[in-house]
């Protein structure tokens, strides 16, 4: 027997009804702090050194992000 149910709802809907905490304070705090650092001057070095501390696995991810992106920008990929 097979039994299919479609839900129709937002994703703040699916959000609640799962029971899942509303990040939007955070997300919004996040972003905040990002356009401070951006518009205090922060050089592009700066930068990488923030992402790589955020970077699944450090190096090795942030590796691999960059050639991922590199790919997606060259003539036909």
């Amino acid at each position: 027997m097979k039994v299919n149910v479609e839900v129709d709802c937002t994703p703040e809907e699916a959000r609640r009804l799962m029971g899942l905490p509303d990040l939007t304070p955070i997300h919004d705090a996040y972003i905040a702090k990002m356009r401070e650092a951006f518009d205090g001057g922060i050089r592009p070095e700066m930068f990488e050194n923030i992402v790589k501390n955020w970077a699944p696995m450090g190096e090795a991810g942030l590796s691999f992000w960059q050639r991922l992106f590199e790919a997606g920008t060259k003539p036909g990929g």
